[in-house]
């Protein structure tokens, strides 16, 4: 049977410098993400999902963004 990992819970201060380094770069590459992994205190494969969570998370807001401008055009006379 195939056995899911644990869920990770980031502390308070761990969620805020990876939204931090969120605001820097969307896409860490290799490297940065064994940085981000030293300061924070996780893994580089947590680091990993954390930001393709994010970045979806992120996506989805643009996209509701979008949709609420066209759906309240402002009038620009």
């Amino acid at each position: 049977p195939v056995r899911k990992k644990p869920r990770t819970f980031y502390s308070a201060e761990q969620l805020e410098a990876l939204e931090k380094m969120f605001q820097e770069d969307h896409y860490p590459d290799s490297e940065k993400r064994r940085e981000i992994a030293a300061v924070v205190g996780v893994t580089p494969q947590r680091i990993l999902v954390w930001f393709q969570n994010r970045r979806a998370k992120w996506r989805k807001s643009e996209k509701l963004n979008v949709k609420g401008d066209r759906k309240y055009p402002t009038s620009s006379a």
